[in-house]
């Protein structure tokens, strides 16, 4: 899976599986289709160089350990979606994020899921608080 450079959708899919492209570290730029509306578990974990994320709007969750350990991920632009979910670890070790937005039908959050996000919020807040992370992100929408 390491030399994936590009992800091409089939037509009629509404889940992009489990461990999809996970370890794909040549993967930069991920444009997800319209019609999809769960990332699985693990999909992009350890693809060190994505960079770029299209979300549709169909979108409702994020499995866990999605974008574990992205480590160029910068920026995350959900607030077109329709997420409602994100399981534990969906963006744990994105050491490089420091933006992200989040729609206002995100209600569920599985554990630690911006851990060791330092770049993403303030060190006065407590990373492992999802609740807390979201209203600051909220706040500087």
């Amino acid at each position: 899976m390491r030399q994936v450079t590009k992800v091409v959708f089939l037509l009629n899919i509404t889940k992009f599986g489990d461990c999809a492209c996970m370890y794909a570290v040549n993967l930069v730029v991920v444009d997800i289709p319209e019609g999809i509306t769960i990332i699985g578990g693990a999909s992009f974990a350890g693809c060190s160089s994505l960079k770029e994320i299209k979300f549709p709007k169909s979108l409702t969750s994020i499995g866990s350990n999605s974008f574990d350990f992205c480590s160029s991920l910068e920026k995350v632009d959900l607030l077109h979606t329709n997420v409602r979910v994100l399981d534990g670890r969906a963006f744990r070790e994105c050491t490089s994020l420091r933006e992200m937005k989040v729609p206002d039908s995100l209600q569920e959050f599985g554990t630690d899921v911006f851990y060791n996000c330092s770049k993403l919020v303030p060190s006065d807040i407590d990373k492992k608080d999802n609740e807390a992370v979201v209203a600051y992100l909220r706040s500087i929408q």
